[in-house]
């Protein structure tokens, strides 16, 4: 039996567009090869920084690149955070966010996350004990739970964040990946001196360009790049320089509406899936990127569900650790861009056979007790 993962949210490898990456390479390097193979500013490649600048809409000053976005992560918190500050995060969460701001001593308090983004009811509830230094948000198609935050709430959050004097984080490697639906404006859009937007090309070349970039305030900006200075001197300037080649060259929106046509099915596949082998899981129904969740029924615990995964091949992610102050007993993220519909299909199918065997030991152990 071949072993399905329901793991990681890597892109699909037939979604690398090689042949092109090989061409940007070697005309970056005949062009640019010098400034690409020496030292240069912590801020990043100049010529990305402006091709950046002009398609977010923005001066160049802020804009900073970095090795892939979850540095800029690190970085921010080396230059906002110090032991004890509060920071919010949504609940469920990124996992690698939390393990950041826990490598800070940050106190991390979680916002009950809803289909269509952060519970503002918690969050004003948080807020009157605890004004954040910043509250990390992923608006679009959510990492894990694949939710996207309605444009009411966005504009209640923004109003929140200037009324308390906090910043917003907007995490949006995903933003781009809608297979269907309305866009909503990112908090950027709508504050843009109140929010620090961030995004990344590994979702949309690949994870091996780690290239991601963050726009904000040009102090901000500025503040987290002399930590990125102090870190590294500067980014790795060839990755940076092979992707600004690429992008340059117009070749952007064509790879978008590759992906789009390459994953759509796949999303689909994974909600037909769950309708069919586990109709009583609720699961979330977004409109693109990489993931949906699920809540798994009354007597299947996360936990117990992966032990009997493993015993069908079937790889599942621990969902308990994309909570920063616990919860995600039920909680189950399925990233489905990587499998093809077959996969997933079978993959669910092995899923609803570990739920009902969880089930039945849950029921089981109740009738010892």
């Amino acid at each position: 039996m071949d072993t399905i993962n329901f793991t990681r949210g890597v892109p699909a490898n037939e979604s690398y567009p090689i042949d092109e990456v090989i061409e940007a390479a070697t005309a970056a390097l005949r062009a640019r090869g010098v400034a690409m193979l020496q030292y240069g500013p912590a801020l990043g490649f100049a010529p990305l920084r402006e091709w950046l600048a002009e398609w977010q809409r923005v001066a160049v000053d802020r804009v900073l690149t970095s090795n892939g976005s979850l540095q800029i992560v690190e970085f921010l918190c080396l230059h906002m955070l110090q032991d004890g500050d509060v920071v919010f995060t949504e609940a469920p969460t990124y996992d690698r966010t939390i393990t950041l701001l826990r490598r800070h001593r940050a106190r991390v308090i979680g916002i009950p996350i809803e289909a269509d983004g952060p519970n503002i009811e918690a969050l004003e509830r948080s807020l009157k004990q605890h004004v954040p230094k910043f509250f990390y948000v992923i608006p679009d198609f959510q990492n894990p739970a694949g939710a996207t935050c309605s444009g009411a709430k966005r504009r209640q959050i923004v109003g929140l964040a200037e009324r308390y004097g906090f910043l917003l984080v907007e995490d949006a490697p995903y933003r781009l990946l809608r297979y269907r639906g309305r866009e909503e404006p990112t908090l950027y859009e709508l504050a843009p001196d109140r929010t620090l937007h961030m995004s990344s090309f590994t979702k949309l070349i690949a994870p091996g360009v780690r290239t991601g970039f963050m726009i904000g305030r040009p102090d901000l900006i500025a503040g987290i790049a002399k930590m990125a200075e102090d870190t590294y001197i500067s980014p790795g300037y060839v990755a940076q320089g092979v992707t600004h080649e690429w992008c340059r060259r117009g070749l952007l929106p064509p790879q978008i509406e590759r992906l789009k046509k390459l994953y759509a099915p796949r999303l689909d596949a994974c909600l037909a899936g769950l309708d069919k082998h586990m109709p009583d899981a609720v699961a979330t129904r977004p409109d693109g990127g990489f993931f949906l969740s699920v809540t798994l029924p009354e007597g299947a615990l996360t936990s117990a569900v992966r032990k009997e995964a493993a015993t069908r091949s079937l790889n599942l992610a621990d969902g308990q650790a994309f909570f920063p102050e616990g919860g995600g007993e039920r909680f189950l993220r399925l990233p489905f861009c990587a499998l093809s519909p077959a996969e997933i299909d079978e993959g669910t199918r092995r899923l609803a056979e570990s739920v009902q065997a969880a089930r039945r030991v849950h029921v089981q152990s109740e009738g010892v007790r």
